[in-house]
């Protein structure tokens, strides 16, 4: 316990002590609050600091990724050095009814390259690999969507992606269509109508059914169904059951009427193969056919194999401006021991040209079209080659979009042109016939055919039209037929066949829709003989797209 002070001087000593001490310890309260305030500025400062370097670091990472996706597509761009990278999966998404193995066998561009046990091993090969596969999977008719995507493959296992393969299927299993079409060198009009049913048994199957009835000249009924390619059959197969009724009573005198069915063996982007099952009757209702006519009527045999090579590089096919186009069908009959068999072959050749002139859109387009029927009979150089199987000129069909071998020439209608026969007169179908309008003759065809053209398409000068497609055109045709059957090869010399040329020339506006191609032409008949049907005068011509 403290003593209390003895006198007044040791007290005031005593306040000014304690005063003292109080003195100090606001001092050491001052500079203990300096202190914490210069650290408190210091941890600021760090805080400052670390958000500033840690700003800097994101700005770093994404400059340097930035640098390497720029990096990444510059190398992609000039193809110079692959990017390495190797497919570890493959993961198919969204098939709820498609099996996988249908859409495993148009993803074969992932496992193999051109038939090697190799997978792309490069991200450039990887990419063009998927593009081949959307278009071979949009191909099969069945999905809505396809999209495919790269992933990260697993992390132990670097330069690694997996595949991801996401399709929608189409909603709706059926569909249809229906329309009206015309012939104007037929003077026909055809309805025709087609039922569809997609992938009700998960292979890519689809099934249709079609109706084609003309008022004039054709009818149709036929049911198919069509199956892609399913893991080791390289190509889709396509069967098709018919029934045809074809109507050539104004032109030669006799119906067509065939049954049976085809199959489609091969299929790829240049090659066709198929054969083809068909029971054929002519007949002649009117009993006024020609006496060549009536040596063919009755029933027949076909059993044939087609083979046609195609190879299109064309920039458009209903308006071409460069490139070229040619085709070789095959067709090879008497495939069976019956004697009704039919038995020739028939080939046919197409070929055009386009050729761009910088002005105008302007473009000329050459085409030469031929084609020879031989019959394989016994005897067969002085037999006579079947009647539907011969080749006929003649219609109002744009030469540029019909690739249907020698059988188009705009100014003559429907088999018009060649050797034709007079028909069997009796009392009864003289009577009311005008002897000017009705030739009552038959078209007869021909074993050798052959047709040229050269066209000069152009833009029109007003805005309204180009916009809307419309163009013009200033066209000239050639084409003639020969017999070369019963000993009529003899006879034959080619410098007579090119001087006997059929020929016309003409100008015409060309309207494009959605639908078909409408072409509004002049012809002017330069060439014909006497038994030839062609007329000067403006035609319409309809071309399917």
């Amino acid at each position: 316990m403290a003593e209390p002070p003895h006198n007044a001087d040791d007290a005031a000593a005593a306040d000014k002590g304690d005063s003292s001490n109080h003195e100090e310890e606001d001092a050491f309260d001052s500079v203990d609050e300096e202190k914490e305030d210069d650290f408190d500025d210091s941890d600021d400062s760090l805080e400052d600091e670390s958000t500033q370097s840690t700003k800097k670091s994101r700005e770093s990472k994404l400059r340097s990724q930035r640098d390497k996706l720029e990096k990444l597509f510059n190398r992609l761009q000039s193809g110079e050095e692959p990017v390495t990278l190797r497919i570890h999966d493959v993961v198919i998404k969204g098939n709820k009814r498609t099996k996988e193995s249908v859409i495993e066998a148009e993803l074969e561009s992932f496992l193999s390259k051109e038939g090697e046990e190799e997978a792309p091993a490069t991200l450039q090969e990887i990419l063009r690999a998927a593009g081949v596969a959307v278009t071979r999977l949009q191909g099969l008719g069945v999905f809505d969507s396809v999209n495919i995507t790269l992933d990260a493959g697993p992390p132990e296992l670097e330069g690694t992606a997996n595949v991801i393969v996401e399709v929608v299927e189409s909603q709706s299993l059926l569909s249809g269509e229906i329309g009206v079409f015309t012939r104007p060198e037929a003077r026909s009009w055809s309805l025709e109508g087609s039922l569809k049913l997609k992938n009700p048994f998960g292979y890519a199957d689809i099934w249709d059914g079609s109706l084609v009835y003309g008022w004039d000249q054709a009818t149709e009924v036929s049911v198919g169904v069509a199956l892609p390619r399913i893991r080791s059959w390289s190509s889709p197969v396509t069967a098709r059951v018919s029934m045809l009724s074809k109507d050539w009573l104004a032109f030669s005198s006799y119906k067509e009427t065939s049954s049976g069915f085809s199959l489609g063996l091969l299929s790829a982007p240049n090659h066709e193969l198929d054969y083809s099952l068909m029971w054929r009757t002519l007949t002649d209702p009117t009993q006024m056919a020609s006496r060549d006519v009536r040596r063919h009527l009755g029933h027949s045999l076909l059993s044939s194999l087609r083979y046609t090579f195609k190879l299109d590089r064309r920039n458009s096919p209903l308006r071409p401006t460069r490139g070229y186009y040619f085709s070789s069908s095959t067709q090879l009959a008497g495939l069976t021991p019956d004697h009704r068999s039919s038995r020739f072959l028939r080939q046919e050749f197409d070929f055009r040209f386009a050729l761009p002139l910088g002005f105008y859109r302007a473009a000329l387009n050459f085409g030469i079209s031929a084609g020879f029927l031989l019959p394989l009979a016994r005897g067969f150089l002085s037999e006579p080659s079947p009647l539907p199987d011969r080749f006929f000129i003649g219609g109002q069909s744009s030469p540029i979009c019909s690739l249907a071998g020698p059988s188009l020439l705009l100014g003559f209608q429907s088999r018009g042109v060649g050797h034709t026969e007079a028909r069997r007169e009796t009392k009864d179908n003289l009577e009311g016939i005008d002897s000017e309008t009705s030739p009552r003759r038959d078209a007869l065809g021909g074993d050798l055919a052959l047709t040229a053209f050269a066209d000069l398409s152009f833009d029109l000068p007003l805005k309204l039209f180009r916009d809307a497609g419309i163009h013009a055109h200033a066209f000239a045709c050639a084409g003639n037929l020969a017999k070369l059957s019963e000993g009529e090869y003899q006879n034959f010399s080619v410098p007579r066949f090119l001087q006997s040329l059929r020929s016309s020339a003409g100008v015409g506006i060309i309207v494009p829709t959605r639908l078909f191609r409408m072409e509004v032409n002049y012809c002017y008949i330069l060439r014909q003989f006497e038994q030839d049907q062609g007329r000067t005068g403006i035609k319409f011509s309809f071309s399917s797209l």
